[in-house]
């Protein structure tokens, strides 16, 4: 299952332009199996826009890469989708399969090109946090969402937790056994390929407590945290990869955190 999952590189690269960069990289991205988030992950994501945001209003994807999720958001939402991104090759990708997805937008500087301020009754992001070495990247990329979003609008981000370290899920492995990872360290993450093989790249971790201060420091208010469950996502993941296998890993330890903010 192809996803716009790098574990970070939803900016379009890693953070030192080296992970997911260019169009070989840009091709590498797409082809990441991610059903671990497509169980945990993206649904849930669906679910919290869903009770925000309705038909035919705006919902920006913060991170795009090759444009799977938005236009699945599209589908389910019937949302009208802009993807945004800062690599031209992810856009290209995304140009030609997420046939759902309204607009695509490149983003510059820290700034999305062509969208005024308080165009977005919604915003997603998801996985572009491990791609930011510091603490200023990630504010600037939360202070750029929030110019986005009108006011009281929902902003749903989907992140991992460098806390699960080590644990091989079914498509992923976040970072080494044993380690502890401070806000911004490197660590490696392994994702699995729609071929089977594995892929390394090196992300950074954020911890998922650190999030809630910097949300509030680019104008956030209401800022809540649930990390999903395999029970949970048998009533809202797709049918078919629920029951297609046992999910030891996320029962014991779901590795995804959804953090849900409005803008103030």
């Amino acid at each position: 299952m192809v996803s716009d999952r790098p574990e970070g590189p939803g900016q379009g690269g890693g953070g030192d332009g080296t992970a997911w960069s260019g169009r070989e990289g840009a091709r590498a991205f797409a082809a990441v199996e991610a059903a671990t988030d497509w169980l945990l992950g993206y649904p849930f994501v669906f679910r919290a826009l869903a009770d925000r945001i309705g038909p035919g209003e705006v919902l920006v994807d913060y991170g795009c890469g090759p444009g799977k999720v938005a236009d699945e958001a599209a589908r389910r939402l019937g949302a009208r989708v802009l993807g945004v991104d800062t690599s031209p090759e992810m856009l290209a990708l995304a140009r030609g399969s997420a046939t759902a997805v309204a607009e695509f937008h490149l983003v510059e500087g820290g700034r999305v090109t062509g969208l005024p301020d308080g165009c977005a009754d919604a915003v997603m992001c998801n996985h572009v946090l491990a791609s930011l070495p510091t603490q200023e990247a990630v504010l600037g990329v939360f202070t750029e969402i929030r110019r986005l979003l009108r006011p009281g609008a929902p902003f749903v981000l989907l992140t991992t937790d460098p806390a699960c370290g080590g644990t091989e899920y079914a498509s992923l492995r976040i970072g080494d056994p044993g380690e502890v990872y401070g806000p911004g360290d490197e660590l490696t993450v392994r994702l699995r390929r729609t071929d089977g093989s594995w892929q390394e790249v090196r992300n950074h971790a954020w911890p998922v407590g650190t999030l809630p201060a910097l949300l509030e420091r680019a104008g956030f208010r209401d800022v809540a945290r649930r990390r999903p469950t395999v029970d949970e996502a048998l009533t809202v993941a797709d049918p078919e990869l629920a029951a297609g296998r046992a999910w030891s890993a996320e029962r014991a330890g779901p590795p995804l955190v959804v953090t849900t903010a409005t803008a103030a």
